[in-house]
Order: C-alpha cells, then structure tokens, then sequence
C-alpha cells in the first residue's frame, strides 16, 4: 500500500507563505516526486507577456522542497533542510499556467544514512517546468542540505 502524503501540501502552505501568495497547488505529491500547478496571473508576468523567471524558479523550487519534506519531514526534529545551491536553465519561452515536477536525484536511505552518522547530507533534486501543453520551458537542479539541529 503507497503512503499517504497528502499532508505535504498542508505542511507547504503553512511553512512558506509564499505558496499560498502565487496561487501554487500541490497536484501529485509521492515519497519522491511532487508536481504543483502555478496559475497565470497577470500580476507575475514579465516583459513579453509570460511567467516572471522568479516565477518559474519559485515553483520549481517549492516543488523541490515538498519532496524534501516528503522524503525527510519526520528529520525536522532533528536537522533543518535548507537550499545549499541551484541551478535553472530556461528552454523555450514559457505561457500560460505552468507544471513544476521534482524528483529526489538521490536514495533517501543513502542522506538518512548520512544524517544519522552527525554528517551534513546533501542531495540534488531535479525539477522540469512545463507549460499547459507539456513543453519543457525551464530545467532546474537545486541541492539541499539537511543542517543537523545542535
């Protein structure tokens, strides 16, 4: 039986307001993937009428720290996990609403292993932002860290 993560959206909104500020909505949340849906609004466009690059990097970044929840929420307690860096290429002109998916680059045992040795774990996940069509408009690789709570 597949784990229940619906609790991942709720535990977002209310961690990071910004989620609820550009309108993102969880559609799939598993151990190690997560897609949200970010709308098209006006008032996040940039000069040739699509999503700001903010925007876009913004959802694959929420995206990319709901799976870090998914994967290492009950850690909370004892490490904070945090962006250590990321990358973002943008490939087509992006319209309309966007599609972010993100995938753990990495075996969850493998950083909890590390976690659980007083290491600071990092791991990679790799996002892929979409438009309404499908089309890859933005790639995106942020690695986290979980920074041990001492």
């Amino acid at each position: 039986m597949d784990a229940d993560y619906t609790w991942v959206a709720d535990a977002m909104t209310k961690m990071v307001p910004w989620v609820s500020t550009a309108g993102v909505e969880f559609t799939e949340v598993s151990a190690e993937r997560v897609a949200c849906h970010l709308p098209d609004l006006e008032s996040q466009r940039n000069h040739v009428g699509g999503p700001h690059a903010a925007v876009m990097f913004g959802a694959a970044e929420t995206a990319s720290g709901a799976v870090g929840v998914a994967c290492f929420g009950d850690t909370m307690d004892r490490a904070t996990p945090l962006v250590a860096n990321a990358e973002i290429h943008f490939r087509k002109l992006a319209r309309g609403p966007l599609t972010a998916e993100a995938v753990l680059g990495r075996s969850a045992a493998e950083v909890l292993a590390e976690l659980d040795a007083g290491q600071r774990p990092e791991f990679p996940v790799h996002c892929t932002i979409r438009d309404q069509e499908g089309t890859t408009t933005g790639e995106m690789t942020v690695n986290w860290t979980l920074r041990p709570n001492t």
